[in-house]
């Protein structure tokens, strides 16, 4: 009798979460051992039942899903990661594959691939969207689209959602309430964002200039 994959799922959205419990409750070798609503509820789970797939939403609260792998990464833990996002967006994908991450997939068709995804990767093998892979492979046609895109590549996520915000005429002390945190923290991240994005000696409203210029960037 074939093993069977034992899955913690996370994701904020319980409707999201309802759907792709029953896709995998579909495929009687799959167990879902426990859910979670946000990343510190599912870093919990995988510690303690040590699953073979962990799902995980990227934007959740408390933690969210890049956090929870970084963690995962850092106890040497052999739980395989798939994550689920609404975008195809590279940046958040080369992430994703940096923390180790061997499943990809979008929001949208999650409910139809998490099965194939799931198996895919408890075998071994890498699982994408197909619509992450048109994406990329799109993306990789264009090229880099000059400076600004090859400077921007080097921010993290935490620091595209400031640029964002800021673009969106956010103060740090706004940008830390809608994030969570303490603004000076957000003074901390704007200092090095000047510093990827070579603004340093620039003035004051470099950083506010730049988001506004490139909106399309983040």
């Amino acid at each position: 009798m074939t093993e069977e994959i034992r899955v913690v799922l996370a994701d904020d959205h319980p409707t999201m979460r309802k759907g792709l419990r029953l896709s995998l409750e579909e495929d009687r070798g799959l167990n879902i051992v426990a859910e979670a609503s946000d990343g510190e509820a599912a870093l919990a789970h995988i510690r303690k039942l040590h699953p073979q797939i962990a799902i995980l939403d990227i934007d959740m609260p408390k933690l969210n899903g890049l956090a929870v792998a970084r963690a995962l990464v850092k106890d040497h833990s052999e739980t395989a990661v798939i994550f689920l996002t609404l975008h195809a967006d590279e940046h958040l994908f080369r992430e994703a594959i940096g923390l180790g991450s061997r499943g990809y997939i979008l929001k949208d068709s999650a409910t139809e691939e998490i099965v194939a995804g799931v198996r895919a990767v408890a075998a071994g093998q890498p699982y994408l969207s197909p619509a992450v892979t048109t994406y990329l492979l799109q993306n990789s046609e264009r090229g880099a689209g000059g400076r600004e895109r090859k400077l921007t590549d080097g921010l993290t996520p935490t620091e595209r959602r400031i640029m964002k915000l800021i673009a969106a005429g956010k103060t740090s002390k706004e940008i830390g309430a809608e994030l969570s945190i303490h603004y000076r923290t957000v003074e901390n991240h704007r200092t090095n964002i000047c510093r990827k994005l070579e603004l340093e000696g620039e003035g004051a409203n470099a950083l506010l200039r730049f988001a506004l210029q490139h909106k399309t960037l983040f």
